[in-house]
């Protein structure tokens, strides 16, 4: 009975918690959505997958070297992390007074943690080389940027005021967070707010970066959000445009205005890039 039941205690199943399991099913979903319905599948496929990794019970592939430590309980451990932070020894105080602590010394309390035996999981490492660096947006930028045909917008510049009009979902977005804020709903600070505000962009890598910068405690959340909304926009569009529109306008055949060059479609990032750097 002794075996069964540690048998039992060493299965993850069993350390599942509630946040873990519904990331799960969003992860799954997410995961659905890319391969059944083949929405994003460049995008949701690999942050589904990424989701599952991160709420494996147990498995701590997203968490850091302290954050390992924390999980752990150790007394005599945490006693000597409140020693260093100054605060009491347990779990809410030491994350309470690391948020509000300087990033050289949060810095110090990992390499404690590395000097007790922990060590950071493949999915922490991943994030602290390449979003904590700033490098991997860059890189997705520069791919979206590959991938993008300005062939439409070259032809039509007056097309550009609709994409200058989307960056109003940037503030409209701030001032809906901060509400929530004022109303006591969910706290906000102004910087999570930001960040937040920038998926009204309907810019992923944008929303990646902004968050690493200025609220990196919300950048799954945020990342989760931006793409999946951008993926469901097939979904979400359609009502809207029955109720904006009339029949005989959908019906409407849209076409190019004139054949846009190979030429002028190399020179248009090449200057645009030239004037803005």
């Amino acid at each position: 009975m002794e075996s069964l039941n540690a048998l039992l205690q060493g299965m993850g199943l069993m350390h599942l918690g509630a946040g873990q399991a519904i990331m799960l099913l969003v992860s799954l979903l997410l995961l659905w959505l890319a391969i059944a319905k083949k929405f994003e599948p460049l995008l949701l496929l690999p942050i589904g997958f990424g989701g599952l990794l991160s709420n494996i019970p147990e498995a701590g592939m997203a968490l850091t070297a302290l954050e390992s430590l924390l999980a752990h309980h150790d007394a005599g451990q945490l006693a000597v992390i409140a020693a260093k932070l100054n605060c009491a020894p347990d779990v809410h105080a030491i994350k309470e007074a690391l948020a509000l602590a300087l990033p050289s010394v949060q810095g110090q309390m990992e390499n404690l943690a590395v000097d007790m035996g922990y060590t950071p999981g493949v999915l922490a490492l991943f994030y602290k080389v390449a979003i904590g660096s700033g490098v991997a947006p860059l890189v997705i930028f520069m791919g979206v940027g590959a991938m993008t045909d300005f062939g439409p917008l070259l032809a039509n510049p007056r097309t550009l005021l609709l994409g200058a009009a989307a960056q109003f979902g940037i503030f409209a977005t701030v001032l809906g967070a901060l509400t929530l804020n004022y109303f006591g709903l969910i706290a906000f600070t102004l910087p999570q707010a930001a960040a937040i505000g920038i998926i009204g962009g309907a810019d992923g890598p944008t929303a990646i970066y902004l968050s690493g910068k200025l609220a990196p405690e919300l950048l799954g959340a945020i990342a989760v959000a931006a793409y999946s909304y951008m993926a469901l926009v097939p979904l979400i569009q359609p009502p809207i445009m029955k109720a904006l529109t009339s029949e005989t306008e959908r019906k409407i055949r849209m076409v190019q205005l004139r054949t846009v060059s190979k030429r002028e479609k190399i020179l248009f990032p090449v200057v645009l890039l030239m004037l803005v750097a």
